[in-house]
């Protein structure tokens, strides 16, 4: 029995750059998309941000802020970062568990959940934010390793999906790494990765544009049925206002 689920991933940029003006057109992205999971990160936490946008998102959808939509966070392991930012993931599957892995520099994080399918098989999602300064590649190495081997060592699950910011463009060291035993989705469903998934033009950011956000698959996913960019559009009224600096990726799977 084949099943088909979307996954997506966006960078939520934190409080920064008009977020009260922002928070609804992102919302809107999503409702009109409804993947069944969603990776998240820069998440800021004092304002209750992602969890703002999970009871947004419910209720626009049925009416009620508790479902379909479900909110699992991970704080940095850093005593200040902790407190201001983490990743999570928002799930419309059956939540079995879920845990996290320190990966360092600045106490960053990768939160897996382990979620239940419709054809009853289970699948490891997993959202992380790798290290961000350009020149550290090493860094971003190291953290993929600890990453797969993670991955690779738990309870032997088949299905297995990480997706996020890897701050990395396709050529670089962590993202190979990954790339030894996980496809990216969008690579497979075009032959080629995004020209860029960062900065949009919602800040006055002077970076090369680059692509930095990837959904990787593992061998046990069959086929990707689709798969394209992800709150990429501006608001009709406001051609500089975008759900954030990042623009995700959204892919439709079959396992």
């Amino acid at each position: 029995m084949t099943t088909q689920i979307t996954v997506a991933t966006i960078n939520l940029h934190g409080r920064a750059d008009r977020w009260p003006e922002r928070r609804h057109l992102l919302t809107a992205h999503i409702v009109e998309a409804s993947p069944d999971l969603i990776s998240f990160q820069e998440i800021y936490l004092p304002i209750r941000q992602a969890k703002w946008l999970c009871k947004q998102i419910n209720f626009r959808l049925t009416g009620s802020a508790k479902e379909p939509y479900r909110l699992v966070q991970k704080r940095y392991h850093h005593p200040i970062k902790g407190y201001l930012e983490g990743v999570g993931v928002l799930t419309r599957l059956p939540l079995l568990y879920h845990d996290g892995l320190g990966l360092g520099y600045g106490g960053r994080v990768a939160l897996r959940v382990h979620v239940e399918l419709p054809s009853h098989q289970t699948m490891d999602f997993v959202s992380t934010h790798l290290h961000h300064i350009t020149y550290d590649m090493e860094a971003r190495e190291e953290q993929s390793m600890k990453l797969a081997g993670w991955l690779h060592s738990h309870k032997n699950v088949p299905i297995q999906v990480v997706a996020g910011d890897f701050n990395e463009p396709p050529d670089g060291l962590a993202v190979n790494y990954m790339k030894q035993s996980f496809r990216s989705a969008y690579e497979v469903f075009y032959g080629r990765e995004p020209v860029a998934t960062f900065p949009t033009a919602l800040t006055n950011n002077d970076q090369p544009a680059r692509c930095l956000d990837y959904i990787l698959i593992s061998p046990a996913v069959r086929r990707v049925a689709r798969a394209k960019l992800f709150c990429d559009e501006p608001s009709r009224e406001d051609n500089t206002l975008y759900p954030s600096d990042h623009v995700g990726v959204i892919a439709t799977i079959e396992v």
